[in-house]
């Protein structure tokens, strides 16, 4: 909806000036956009850049239904490995599992991390021995990984995908323990999830 907003404002406008009013970097608007033209919210032009589209996106009615949906009515099964895993078979996993980010837990389930493609990337360039070390040693720790909770809107979840810059969210609920910071991992919300819901929505047909 902030994309169609500002193509009505500023058409003709380029996807580089659209990223960099959202303060993003244009390949993570590229998925939108394309979703965008082909319903016809957005219109676009070689060499010249988008104009509005022929449809009106009913903003009210989308936004009510973002919000009232939950997450853990549409979260995906959680991609899960554990501490000990090794980059190697990491990356294995996170190929098969075509994702961009592995949610790390300990052996009851509970968070302690979080691995993106980037990281693995960083570690194994030009060090042949990266692939034998454990996850552990490149991932992002539990307390500063971005979660979501089943009970919190898809709206929500979309703002935290875009601010954070991210694929994907765990999706967490307290753990057994009742420790303060403890959380067990349920699922995983993502782009994925979140554009299908919004084209059912806008073709509930």
């Amino acid at each position: 909806m902030e994309i169609v907003d500002i193509v009505k404002k500023h058409a003709p406008i380029t996807s580089e000036q659209i990223a960099e009013m959202l303060n993003l970097a244009r390949p993570t608007i590229r998925s939108d956009l394309s979703i965008l033209v082909s319903l016809d919210y957005i219109d676009a032009k070689p060499k010249v850049g988008y104009f509005p589209g022929s449809r009106r996106m009913a903003e009210g009615e989308i936004r009510s239904g973002l919000m009232e949906i939950k997450v853990g009515d549409i979260h995906s099964a959680p991609i899960i490995v554990r501490e000990t895993t090794t980059i190697h078979d990491a990356v294995v996993t996170l190929f098969l599992e075509n994702v961009g980010h592995l949610i790390v837990t300990d052996e009851d389930g509970k968070l302690v991390g979080i691995v993106s493609r980037k990281d693995m990337l960083k570690v194994t360039l030009g060090n042949a021995a990266a692939s034998t070390m454990p996850v552990s040693f490149i991932m992002t720790r539990g307390a500063n990984v971005v979660t979501v909770s089943p009970e919190d809107s898809v709206l929500d979840a979309a703002r935290k995908i875009i601010a954070h810059q991210v694929d994907s969210l765990p999706v967490v609920i307290p753990a057994e323990s009742g420790l303060d910071g403890e959380v067990r991992v349920v699922g995983r919300i993502s782009k994925t999830n979140i554009i299908r819901t919004l084209l059912d929505l806008l073709s509930p047909e």
